[in-house]
């Protein structure tokens, strides 16, 4: 396996099965031990699917040469910082490190309506945060990342730039080591369960690297932020207590107001729109038809609950022509 190389051959099999998954393991894990030798790695632990498969195949390739970072840039959804402390390192024993950065990103983000220089920010801050991280440390000369596939096919073909290939620096001080980046989302949670990792964290719903920092749409501001995390636990709630089966799902608060009526009185506050999609690759996505009673209770629901907000709507855009994300 060739780790410097951002195209995947035109031969590569797909990784569907136990049988393919063992010998992409395999390979990876030769492929990162050449690459590596005995340095040590430094990865942008975010809790999510990709992320998570990498840990545990650089655990298995380098054992404790592997250092993990979880960054809190205060874009996070509701209790998932907290979540990955609980699940790698009380569960898991891995050797994390836990930094808040909430205040650092936030304000480097103020008044940033651009998507792709939110993304570029994010990801050059990112790696900021990772060099202080190394400086405190001996022989890092490694950042690992959950780089995928989709991710360098979309920032090469202009789609949008991810942080973690388009919104690199280009004079960063570490060599990268992206073991799963030339396979899709489906064949990273094959991948994923051979390796032994739990169902839960493998079926996980997908998050972007800048988290909802795309999501609320436009400048960031902490209130539309705050309603935004709000949001998204209400939708997350309610699908998974529906049973649905749907490959992810999301909302969206983009930076503008509608008219309503609060308690009898004229309200001017902002939208909550709901994304859900079903994929194999993350390359094409199709729209579910939500069971209307559910979408109901959802919309209720944030209308109660989440101060500031006052319409929901249902996003009914497939991709293409749309893309996954908002931005």
């Amino acid at each position: 396996m060739d780790l410097t190389s951002n195209q995947r051959p035109a031969d590569m099999e797909r990784v569907t099965n136990p049988e393919l998954a063992d010998a992409f393991i395999a390979d990876a894990v030769e492929a990162v031990r050449a690459q590596v030798g005995g340095g040590k790695v430094l990865l942008a632990l975010s809790g999510g699917v990709d992320s998570s498969v990498v840990a545990a195949l650089l655990v298995k390739a380098i054992g404790k040469q592997l250092i993990s970072v979880h960054v809190n840039h205060g874009l996070m959804r509701k209790g998932e910082s907290e979540e990955v402390i609980e699940v790698f390192r009380d569960g898991m024993g891995a050797n994390l490190i836990y930094v808040d950065a909430s205040d650092r990103f936030l304000g480097l983000l103020e008044g940033v309506a651009d998507p792709e220089t939110k993304r570029k920010l994010i990801g050059g801050e990112f790696v900021n945060v990772f060099a202080e991280e190394a400086a405190r440390l001996e022989g890092v000369g490694f950042l690992g990342q959950g780089t995928i596939y989709p991710d360098i096919l979309e920032s090469e073909e202009g789609v949008k730039a991810h942080h973690n290939v388009g919104g690199l620096p280009q004079d960063m001080d570490f060599e990268l080591v992206e073991p799963v980046k030339l396979l899709y989302k489906d064949e990273v949670r094959v991948v994923g369960r051979q390796l032994g990792l739990p169902e839960s964290m493998v079926e996980r719903q997908p998050f972007p690297g800048p988290g909802l920092g795309v999501r609320c749409l436009g400048a960031i501001t902490r209130d539309r932020l705050e309603a935004l995390r709000e949001a998204d636990a209400v939708v997350r709630e309610e699908i998974e207590a529906a049973g649905e089966d749907i490959w992810q799902y999301f909302c969206v608060v983009p930076d503008m107001r509608a008219t309503g009526v609060r308690d009898g009185r004229r309200a001017f506050d902002w939208t909550v729109i709901i994304r859900c999609v079903n994929t194999v690759d993350a390359m094409t996505a199709e729209v579910p038809e939500l069971d209307w009673p559910l979408l109901r209770r959802i919309t209720a629901r944030v209308l109660a609950e989440v101060p500031g907000v006052c319409r929901v709507a249902y996003d009914l855009t497939p991709k293409p022509v749309g893309t996954i994300e908002w931005e």
